[in-house]
Parts: C-alpha cells; sequence; structure tokens
C-alpha cells in the first residue's frame, strides 16, 4: 500500500514537472499566441470578405437596372438577398473549417463527418428539407419576390426577404411574419397583374339617372388625367342596384398593382365634392319628430 502511495506521488511530481516545463516555456506561449492571433485574423478577415462581397453583390444589381437585359425589380431584390444570405452562409463555414485547422484538428475526418451527418440531418430532418426544396421552386417560378404585397396562409403583408428556409413579411400595421417555407399552402399576390378598383355610388330616387351618369362620366374622365395609378380609360357600368333608400351605380378602374385601395379612395373625394358642387344628392338616413298632438 505504501509502495502505491509513493508511485502515485512521483507520478504527479513527474506530471506536475512537465506541466510546469510545458508552461514556462517561451516556446509555447508564442505558439499559443500565434494560434489566437490567426484565428482572430481569420474572424476579422472573413467579415471584412462578406461585407466586400455584399456591397460588390448589391452594386451588381443596381447596375443591372440600367442593362439592356432587363429583369423586374422584384426579382432583383429577390436574388440580391439570397445572394447575399448564400455568400455570408459559405464564407462563414470556411471560416470555421480555418479555425478548427488552426487548432490542429484535421479536416478530412470533419468534412467525410459532416457528409455522414448531412445524410443522417436528411433523413431526420425532413420539414427542413421540404422547406429548402419548397424556397428554391418559390424563387425558380417567381411566385412572389421582395416588395411584392401577398398573403400566405390568410396573413397579408409586404415580403421583407425570401430565403431558402424562411419567409418575411410585414403587415401594415408594423407586425413581422415569419414562415417556414414548408407551410406556404396558399399565396395571393396581388403585385403581378393591374388591379380594379371599384367605386359604388349611392343617389337618391329623385336624383335624374340621365345627369347623375354624364357627371359621373366628367368625374372618371377627370380622374384619368389627375391620378397617375390610373393606367386605363375608368368605366361607368350603370346601375348595379336598388337600395331602401338609394340607386346604387358601380364605377370600376383598372390601376397599377396594389394601388386600387388608393385609388378608390381618391374616386370617392372627387366625386363627393363634385356631387356637392352640383347639387347631386347622396342619401343617407334621416330623423323625423313629429311634435305631441299634430297628425
Amino acid at each position: 500500500m505504501t509502495e502505491e502511495i509513493a508511485k502515485q506521488e512521483r507520478w504527479f511530481e513527474t506530471l506536475y514537472a512537465q506541466a510546469s516545463a510545458y508552461l514556462t516555456n517561451p516556446d509555447t506561449w508564442i505558439t499559443i499566441g500565434a494560434i489566437v492571433l490567426k484565428i482572430l485574423l481569420i474572424i476579422i478577415l472573413s467579415r471584412i470578405v462578406v461585407a466586400l462581397v455584399q456591397a460588390a453583390v448589391n452594386r451588381v444589381f443596381q447596375h443591372r437596372r440600367g442593362s439592356k437585359l432587363q429583369i423586374e425589380q422584384r426579382r432583383v431584390d429577390t436574388l440580391r438577398v439570397l445572394v447575399n444570405n448564400v455568400a455570408r452562409y459559405s464564407i462563414y463555414f470556411l471560416a470555421i473549417l480555418l479555425t478548427l485547422q488552426q487548432l490542429g484538428v484535421d479536416l478530412r475526418p470533419v468534412l467525410v463527418s459532416a457528409g455522414v451527418l448531412g445524410l443522417a440531418v436528411g433523413f431526420g430532418a425532413q420539414s427542413l428539407v421540404r422547406d429548402v426544396i419548397t424556397g428554391f421552386f418559390i424563387i425558380f417560378e417567381d411566385q412572389f419576390a421582395v416588395g411584392d404585397v401577398v398573403t400566405i396562409n390568410n396573413m397579408t403583408g409586404t415580403v421583407q426577404e425570401i430565403g431558402l428556409r424562411i419567409t418575411r413579411i410585414r403587415s401594415w400595421t408594423g407586425e413581422v411574419h415569419i414562415f417556414p417555407n414548408g407551410s406556404i399552402t396558399q399565396v395571393t399576390n396581388y403585385s403581378l397583374q393591374n388591379t380594379l378598383a371599384v367605386v359604388d355610388v349611392s343617389v337618391a330616387y329623385e336624383e335624374d339617372l340621365d345627369n347623375v351618369e354624364r357627371v359621373l362620366k366628367e368625374i372618371i374622365k377627370k380622374a384619368q388625367d389627375e391620378v397617375p395609378d390610373i393606367v386605363a380609360e375608368p368605366q361607368l357600368l350603370g346601375v348595379h342596384a336598388f337600395g331602401p333608400m338609394e340607386v346604387i351605380m358601380r364605377v370600376t378602374a383598372e390601376c397599377k398593382p396594389n394601388t386600387h385601395h388608393g385609388v378608390s379612395r381618391k374616386l370617392r373625394a372627387m366625386i363627393k365634392r363634385e356631387f356637392d358642387a352640383r347639387g347631386i344628392e347622396i342619401p343617407y338616413p334621416r330623423l323625423v319628430f313629429q311634435p305631441k298632438g299634430q297628425a
């Protein structure tokens, strides 16, 4: 028992002597300092390269606007965001590999293990694979792009970012909704085609319909000249319906994508002002008080 204790003490003394010799050796600290310095340089250079690549990508896509080969701006913005994301992830992955190399890790087993791990993840994380594949087809088929106003899974907003895994949209009240691409089952895009502004105009039954139609035609002709979002001559469809107190007439105007709400508001304001100036009555509920005792 005493011999075993003495042997352990000699082993600890030897280990302590080796550790002290290693830590007090100037070459050790020079080597460690060089490794730390190289890792810091890799981190700094990777961030600089990411910034330079993103600036170059943004510049290239800005120059694309004036080139002879014209591409829709919505697609240009989408591709710009996607290329920036891929470049950033690729540079950071390379920086991680270089850091591991400085720490003495053999990269060949790491790369082989990464391939095996990627295959395992592919089987285990099927939702992630579905998100990536769906994101690829969203971009390839140009279903929607950055800046489009869309409804995704009953959520409406402006597309802020399209990645291979997620899509971000911002609603008009400021909320940001994030959708995994694999969960996107229904998309309505309001920015692809011209939209139609529909305005229903109510007039009293006592009004002369011929006069009302003549005034409305003057208004929509004026609106075509004054409202830049209207792309075709507005149409007066005539009497659309009969209400309890009013005759409803319908006006339509083809306008630029996703501008129909603003055009509708401008048309209503123009119609109201012109009806007031021409003495055309827009019906509204009235209360008539009958004094007590009078028939």
